[in-house]
């Protein structure tokens, strides 16, 4: 069963309704200090339903108080599993909110904790199919911190790869698009990024002069070091 409680074990903050929950969360970071909250004291997660119920048609505000609520708790020996489903149960209750990626991706997915990184950063990947069009910028951070923190290529690759698949907005700019691409490079996967990039100037979606050129000085490139890799 899911780490969860029903709406009567919601923490009192919750259900006593917005305005009692304002002042209460405003009473509690006037006389805590961040980081003061044990991470052990971090309850099981409510449902997204138990949270609707209690937000009294106000869902986005009470999704930000919720993280609001989470902030204090230490990162040290904090469980991850239950944070997630935290966050879950709030991005829920408020889809369009971008916090809860926000702290998963930049916040807890940076701790010196390979562990615990892999979490939060597999908790963004599964919520950005719900919305890759708005949520693709938190994935590729994921993507990011796989490479470069976790030295996770094929993790990096696939957080890329599903952000190129799946991402359809035009406001999503060409580099997201093409970091499988430069992924594939890293891991020495030459003609398996030399198709791609060749695929993606053949398909007329780059309609930038600029960004062509670019992309086919790095083909030719590709090529060069395809051509050298061959001659070994």
């Amino acid at each position: 069963m899911r780490d969860e409680r029903a709406l009567g074990a919601v923490p009192g903050w919750i259900r006593v309704g917005l305005a009692a929950a304002t002042a209460a969360q405003i009473a509690w970071q006037s006389t805590h200090h961040p980081g003061q909250a044990s991470a052990a004291e971090l309850p099981p997660a409510p449902s997204a339903e138990a949270l609707s119920l209690a937000a009294f048609g106000e869902r986005a505000l009470l999704a930000r108080l919720v993280m609001l609520y989470l902030q204090p708790f230490d990162l040290r020996g904090l469980d991850y599993p239950r944070l997630t489903r935290w966050l879950a149960s709030t991005l829920e209750l408020d889809p369009r909110s971008e916090y809860p990626l926000f702290a998963a991706a930049r916040v807890y997915a940076e701790v010196p904790d390979p562990a615990r990184s892999r979490i939060a950063l597999e908790f963004v990947y599964r919520q950005f199919f719900a919305d890759p069009d708005r949520r693709w910028p938190w994935l590729a951070h994921a993507a990011l911190i796989a490479k470069h923190r976790l030295g996770d290529l094929p993790l990096a690759r696939r957080y890329a790869q599903a952000i190129d698949r799946h991402t359809r907005s035009r406001d999503a700019p060409l580099w997201a698009r093409q970091m499988e691409i430069f992924i594939l490079e890293d891991m020495n996967e030459l003609e398996a990024a030399k198709i791609m990039l060749g695929g993606l100037l053949q398909s007329g979606a780059i309609d930038d002069p600029a960004e062509a050129r670019f992309l086919r000085q790095r083909l030719e490139a590709l090529e060069e070091r395809l051509g050298r890799k061959n001659v070994k």
